[in-house]
């Protein structure tokens, strides 16, 4: 699947959608995309059973700056982390009451090499 020659904005978003429908085909339920707050962005919010997730999409064409994974740094998922707990307090919930988990989606290449991976944040 080739994408037009887009803005960055709007080519994320491209990516995001990509990730957001590779992720629904694994059973998971969309619940929101885009959400912004001061702390930072989160590209989508998707439920897992009785899991809220949290997941960071990155796109990489070539590995000449490292890998779509080596992109989301310890700095973007304390980001990533801070506006999940914004998000969550937002919809009355806790993060000590119910079950988070943050993955990342990295595509890789023209071919969209789609690499998944869950719970991603560690703590420490």
């Amino acid at each position: 699947m080739a994408f037009k020659p887009l803005n960055k904005r709007k080519l994320g978003q491209q990516y995001e959608a990509l990730a957001e429908r590779y992720l629904r085909a694994q059973g998971l339920l969309p619940v929101t995309r885009n959400f912004q707050c001061r702390s930072g962005e989160i590209d989508l919010i998707m439920r897992d059973g009785e899991f809220w997730v949290f997941v960071e999409v990155k796109y990489r064409h070539q590995h000449q700056y490292g890998t779509a994974v080596e992109a989301v740094t310890w700095r973007k998922q304390q980001k990533l982390k801070r506006a999940a707990l914004f998000w969550l307090n937002k919809q009355g919930l806790s993060a000590e009451q119910c079950a988070i988990r943050f993955d990342i989606v990295a595509i890789q290449g023209s071919e969209h090499h789609i690499e998944w991976l869950t719970n991603t944040l560690v703590e420490g």
